[in-house]
């Protein structure tokens, strides 16, 4: 990953160039009407030719939903490492989609004359020169999150989908699934637990042990260093690692505190954190970080904590809302989604035919999509849909909003800029640690093109003027 082979191209090749976008900041959806970029532009065909960029775990677990949406065709692939290669190749082979493989991105984004769209996951520290690249070279970009370790990286792929009109989606896809999507409707619909005064958050994980490796798949060292790695196991285990990595808030706490800022409505008013390497002391990223965001919300000051934990799995990963009418739990974990309700809050017409369940030694009503019906007791088709998500990897839905996105101008669910200020509020928090002082944040702070200050001369009057 030297500039040999990752280096940003501020140049591309312009390839069916039609579809515009309008880029409006906000807290949740970014526009993108269709239209006509010139008269040769052509429709979108009913297949959507796409590549991907890093065939790792998680780029593979992206494949494997793709594989399950009609008309997404893997035409390329490509990966610094022979063995993801392989396995990916294996992969798509299966599904009889032969591709084209290649070490170096741009030698695929030069030589790929047909593709609609690029999935980039690779390493987070090279997110930003990768994607900016594809959409350079006239492609939407469906960009793993975090969509990159610096701020100022992230800010210049949202810079480039603005420039380029071409969409950019950030892969929190809670923001997609449609357990969150319900929580978000009792929330603020339902209004289901009064005013939120506080959260918590965790995710929680086991002892990392190194990941390994085939022998016979080792990179020599001359390979290693051309793609900015010092050995096998730095390559391996790069997220331990601060040149390649935002540690455990960026891999583990983005997903969570994305959702913090969309249900709150609102970003961080501050943060305060503490954590150390007191574990593996052989990395260079926390293995433990214990945070508190305060968000002002027009209702009231609301604080809340989070934690990201690598030594011990003890209750997994959730997130909850706390209101002065009730509590909420929700997970991607479908085991935990619950509503507790306090005493005091005055019942709802509903709550009698709701599931309920003992959680806590109290009374918890469960969160179930599609429970939803109309007056005629039928459900609705949108109700329908929301089942028939609910029931597909977590990360198909959040993929079919981008290709939906592409083929019909439906709006983005997580668009580049809802993705940089998610980093903003994750990557901050490392700083907190680091200086060991509370961050305060301007709203400001949250814009990618945040608005000139105007320079006021001083006039100075002269003696005797």
């Amino acid at each position: 990953m030297s500039s040999n082979h990752w280096s940003i191209e501020s140049g591309g090749i312009n390839r069916r160039e039609f579809l515009k976008t309008t880029a409006a900041t906000g807290a949740g959806l970014i526009l993108s009407p269709m239209a006509f970029a010139d008269e040769k532009a052509k429709p979108i065909p009913d297949t959507l030719n796409i590549a991907m960029i890093g065939c790792g775990s998680q780029g593979r677990v992206l494949m494997q939903s793709c594989l399950k949406i009609p008309g997404i065709r893997f035409k390329a692939i490509c990966d610094v490492w022979s063995y993801h290669q392989k396995y990916a190749k294996g992969i798509l082979k299966k599904y009889k989609q032969p591709v084209n493989v290649y070490v170096d991105y741009r030698e695929m984004l030069a030589a790929e004359k047909d593709l609609d769209a690029v999935i980039v996951a690779s390493p987070d520290w090279v997110h930003a020169e990768q994607t900016i690249a594809c959409l350079n070279a006239g492609l939407h970009v469906y960009c793993e999150k975090e969509m990159s370790n610096s701020l100022e990286q992230a800010r210049q792929m949202v810079l480039a989908a603005q420039k380029t009109g071409k969409l950019l989606q950030i892969g929190h896809q809670r923001r997609s699934n449609p357990r969150y999507g319900l929580a978000e409707k009792m929330i603020f619909k339902e209004k289901i637990l009064g005013r939120i005064t506080h959260f918590n958050g965790q995710w929680n994980r086991p002892k990392r042990l190194d990941l390994g490796w085939p022998e016979k798949y080792t990179m020599t060292e001359k390979e290693l260093n051309a793609f900015g790695f010092e050995s096998m196991d730095q390559f391996r285990n790069w997220r331990w690692y601060r040149k390649f990595s935002g540690g455990p808030m960026a891999d583990l706490g983005s997903h969570q505190i994305d959702i913090f800022s969309w249900f709150l409505r609102t970003h961080p008013a501050s943060v305060m954190a503490g954590g150390g390497l007191d574990y593996y002391k052989e990395r260079e990223w926390y293995d433990n970080v214990m945070a508190i965001y305060e968000y002002n919300t027009p209702a009231g000051p609301v604080r809340g904590f989070y934690q990201v934990l690598n030594t011990t799995s003890h209750g997994g990963f959730f997130e909850t809302f706390m209101g002065d009418e009730g509590s909420m739990m929700i997970s991607e974990d479908t085991r935990k989604g619950f509503v507790f309700r306090e005493l005091t809050a005055k019942p709802r017409s509903w709550e009698d035919d709701a599931s309920k369940v003992e959680q806590m030694d109290q009374k918890a009503i469960e969160l179930k999509v599609g429970e939803t019906r109309q007056a005629d007791g039928e459900k609705a088709p949108e109700t329908i849909k929301q089942l028939e998500n609910a029931k597909k990897p977590v990360h198909m839905p959040h993929l079919e909003n981008f290709f939906d996105g592409i083929r019909n101008g439906t709006p983005l669910n997580c668009p580049g800029e809802v993705g940089y200020e998610t980093a903003v509020s994750v990557l901050r928090a490392n700083d907190a640690v680091e200086s060991g002082k509370k961050i305060t944040f301007k709203p400001e702070d949250f814009l990618v093109n945040p608005p000139k200050k105007e320079k006021i001369e001083k006039v100075v009057e002269k003696p005797g003027a």
